[in-house]
């Protein structure tokens, strides 16, 4: 499983760069701290066991204890001795083997000598069974050895990596605020919007990224308002002697009627051009944003659109909330839709409307019973100057579909373009709702 986010990368490093360096510092200190120690403690132990051992009234089965330097050495260790078959010698059988301590014993008292170690009620102990001593057990309680000396060293070891891990999370996430606000504006700009500069901040980098996006999004601010003014002069400029046109159009005589009908009904189609390029280049005003009821618009294009002896238009709308939006844009849209479904629907079109699921977004669906379009030429239908078979015909400027998509993507909505079963396309549209 591979992890794309560098949040997510930057805090796996830094676990595994943690986990790294507390096994080292483990290490260090076993080596370098306990293991010089622990050998020193053998030695001790081992020149004290090895004077009770040498001493001349040492029998066979083990230490007489009647001699006063034995005995207070013995008093002072702790050390007890016993039988192998005794009862309290059964936890020297359920005690752990340490092979370090065996091996060193065994060295200091030039003897085999198994040592184990075993958690008593008090402290631990240390079992001896030394070859020198086959029929005893030296028991060995180590008093300033408690398990509960070992529980704040884990539980502050490990309260320790809880707060280093804690900390290295917000010390990224502090890093990444900028980056995911920077993500945030960058999709924004991706719909057409045009965001306020954003502050600079976070590391050096991240800063110089943030100052290069506000440049970027200056210069694409520019860039709009000199296409807007392009195109609202060329609009101008083009309207103008379209209008002198059909003013001198209408002004011919009689007798030149069949000419002036076609010179006007080119001048007619120019301006519509005309109309749809500044459509498609408008910019959206969410300030103007306000409550639209889609069952309004349906209804309006049901009436306008429909005519009962060559288009019948069916609707079936559902109570729903209102959009969120535009009202002159949002109309524009599906209006565009039900036009294009007239001209290719075969006389049928249907309207409805819903909400979703979750009733965040309310959707209009317009069908038809045309020919549809060919699966490999749905994600090209909203493509702007799009004409011919992959627009279902070859009317218009190419701009009404992708004007929807436009529409669409400017107020976070979405469309879903699908062939019916029925034959025909059908178009749903979302908008967000208040």
């Amino acid at each position: 499983m591979r992890f794309r986010s560098s949040f997510t990368q930057s805090i796996l490093l830094f676990v595994t760069l943690l986990i790294a360096s507390q096994v080292y510092s483990y290490y260090a200190v076993f080596n370098y701290a306990l293991l010089p120690s622990l050998q020193q403690f053998n030695k001790i132990l081992g020149y004290e066991i090895n004077l009770m051992l040498d001493h001349p009234d040492n029998s066979d089965s083990g230490l007489v204890m009647d001699a006063p330097l034995r005995r207070q050495i013995l008093e002072q260790l702790g050390v007890t001795i016993h039988a192998k078959d005794s009862p309290i010698a059964e936890q020297y059988h359920q005690a752990i083997n340490i092979d370090l301590m065996s091996e060193e014993m065994s060295h200091e008292l030039g003897t085999p000598t198994n040592v184990r170690m075993a958690l008593g009620e008090e402290s631990y102990i240390l079992w001896l069974n030394i070859e020198a001593m086959p029929e005893s057990l030296i028991r060995i309680p180590l008093s300033e050895l408690q398990e509960e000396d070992f529980a704040p060293l884990f539980r502050n070891s490990l309260l320790m990596a809880l707060l280093i891990i804690a900390g290295g999370w917000l010390f990224m996430r502090l890093q990444n605020r900028p980056l995911l606000a920077l993500q945030k504006v960058a999709k924004g700009v991706g719909r057409g919007e045009i965001p306020p500069p954003l502050p600079e901040k976070g590391s050096t980098e991240i800063r110089s990224v943030t100052r290069a996006f506000n440049q970027m999004s200056k210069g694409i601010q520019a860039l709009e308002d000199d296409r807007a003014l392009l195109m609202a002069g060329i609009s101008h400029d083009l309207r103008t002697p379209l209008t002198r046109i059909r003013l001198a159009t209408e002004m011919m005589s009689p007798e030149d009627s069949y000419l002036a009908e076609g010179i006007i009904s080119d001048t007619e189609e120019c301006n519509e051009i005309i109309s749809q390029f500044m459509d498609y280049l408008k910019p959206v005003n969410k300030q103007s944003f306000t409550e639209v009821d889609l069952n309004d618009i349906a209804e309006d294009l049901a009436h306008s659109e429909g005519n009962g002896e060559y288009v019948e238009i069916v609707t079936e709308l559902h109570q729903l909330k209102a959009a969120f939006g535009s009202p002159i844009a949002i109309k524009r849209a599906i209006s565009n839709l039900v036009v294009n479904a007239v001209r290719y629907g075969n006389g049928w079109i249907k309207i409805s409307t819903g909400m979703t699921a979750d009733n965040k977004l309310c959707w209009i669906c317009i069908e038809d019973n045309g020919p549809g379009i060919e699966k490999d030429q749905v994600a090209k239908l909203f493509e702007p100057f799009t004409r011919g078979d992959t627009a279902r015909g070859s009317e218009g400027t190419g701009l009404g579909l992708a004007i929807v998509k436009r529409i669409v993507s400017q107020h976070h909505g979405s469309v879903v373009v699908n062939n019916r079963g029925e034959g025909g396309l059908k178009v749903q549209v979302s908008f967000p709702s208040k």
